[in-house]
């Protein structure tokens, strides 16, 4: 497949996540590039410290390290603090937190 900055440009999501993870939306419709903002957090919605490796790896055979980071760090998606502090620890970069109290 054709790679654009690291992304390949053409993969069917529903194919390539569990489908209860864009169940609001035709997750087959959705584009690498201009939808990255709602399928990174989306793929790491459900994962957890057992599941994390595996979650993870899926994303960035699509998206660069840097991709993945800038989108956790500022999306409006529910995404756990145990995920902010696993991802920031696979990266080695300063913890960061989706809510904080």
């Amino acid at each position: 497949m054709e790679q654009i900055d690291n992304v390949r440009t053409q993969v069917n999501i529903a194919k390539k996540f569990p489908k209860h993870l864009f169940w609001d939306m035709d997750a087959s419709r959705l584009s690498l590039q201009k939808d990255k903002a709602i399928i990174i957090p989306r793929a790491l919605f459900a994962t957890t410290q057992d599941t994390f490796e595996k979650d993870i790896q899926r994303i960035e055979e699509l998206y660069s390290k840097k991709d993945i980071l800038n989108i956790l760090q500022n999306t409006k998606e529910l995404i756990s603090n145990e995920v902010c502090t696993l991802v920031a620890k696979r990266y080695k970069v300063k913890p960061f937190l989706r809510y904080s109290l």
